[in-house]
């Protein structure tokens, strides 16, 4: 668990950013793929991608600012930190709302991208997840069980102790997330259903994962953490989704 990989002169390249790349360029080929097997207009992806993509950077980063007001009040100054911070639930709602502003500006069907969309950012967030390994970021509680990991002196985690390794259980999650997606894609009924579908599995597997984690530092509402009050909020908001989807009369047209 390094997050400095290797040196080229001045340019240190760091396992976190390196992972986050991947899991971009990964998410981005998959969606270009799956949109010409679809027959879907190919040139928004890009496009669409990059929108999401700076709509979940801003949305991660101001759900951080939120749940860190108090600390803010007393020091101003972390809100010219935009090297880390933030929070993956404000990134999802974030991406979301600037991929539907541009199927709006588009004039696309937006269930119908959020659909093809979808598990490419399940697929991304489980390269994220390694880099987070590497970093030692979103780490969990101590442990004695034989899977404990013991971070380095210069990781985010705290060194010299085993921790549940969260990061990775929630890679795994993703990974499996986004090939469960794209084969539910094939047999879904109307637009919508695979976004829901992520939605509610990513909400459920979420809202469990957050009693392991360590990090304490992203808040929480009452009894719950930020992450666990959100997930519950989606997890309702997928049911609908889902609940709406079969009651339409007809299935729209793939």
């Amino acid at each position: 668990m390094h997050n400095d990989l290797f040196t080229i002169g001045p340019l240190t390249i760091h396992g976190y950013g390196l992972m986050i790349a991947l899991g971009i360029a990964a998410a981005y080929v998959v969606s270009v793929y799956r949109a010409k097997r679809q027959h879907l207009e190919g040139d928004h992806i890009a496009s669409l991608v990059i929108w999401c993509l700076v709509g979940g950077i801003a949305g991660a980063k101001i759900l951080f600012w939120i749940t860190q007001i108090s600390s803010i009040v007393k020091d101003p100054a972390i809100l010219l930190n935009f090297t880390d911070g933030f929070v993956v639930y404000g990134g999802i709602i974030g991406g979301i709302l600037a991929g539907y502003l541009y199927c709006r500006k588009a004039k696309l069907h937006f269930m119908q991208y959020f659909d093809l969309i979808i598990p490419s950012v399940a697929l991304a967030q489980g390269f994220g997840r390694i880099g987070c390994f590497l970093a030692g970021c979103c780490y969990g509680q101590e442990t004695s069980g034989w899977f404990g990991v013991v971070f380095p002196e210069n990781s985010f985690a705290p060194s010299g102790v085993p921790l549940i390794p969260t990061q990775l259980i929630s890679s795994g999650l993703d990974f499996v997330l986004f090939f469960v997606l794209v084969l539910f894609s094939r047999v879904k009924k109307v637009h919508g259903q695979v976004a829901a579908l992520y939605l509610l599995l990513y909400s459920a597997g979420r809202f469990v994962l957050e009693f392991y984690r360590g990090d304490i530092i992203r808040g929480n509402v009452g009894l719950l953490s930020t992450s666990q009050f959100i997930a519950m909020i989606l997890f309702v908001i997928s049911i609908g989704m889902m609940v709406t989807s079969l009651k339409r009369p007809k299935p729209e047209a793939l």
